[in-house]
């Protein structure tokens, strides 16, 4: 079950392969705006769709490499 959701993942992404660092850098600017929007809240100050969108984009970056 696993191999087959892996297998259409890598099936799906081969064809699309700018969409990861494209939601990465979505998520980056997320906290950008978030920084701005509402500053002393928890999201801002943890940074957390940062670090989320730097993951996702630079492991999209790595997948799109490969493939």
């Amino acid at each position: 079950m696993i191999s087959k959701l892996l297998d259409n993942l890598s099936n799906y992404l081969a064809h699309r392969k700018g969409l990861l660092p494209i939601i990465g850098l979505v998520l980056i600017f997320l906290n950008l705006l978030i920084q701005f929007i509402v500053p002393g809240s928890l999201l801002a100050t943890s940074n957390l769709f940062l670090h989320i969108g730097l993951m996702i984009a630079i492991f999209g970056l790595m997948l799109a490499w490969a493939l």
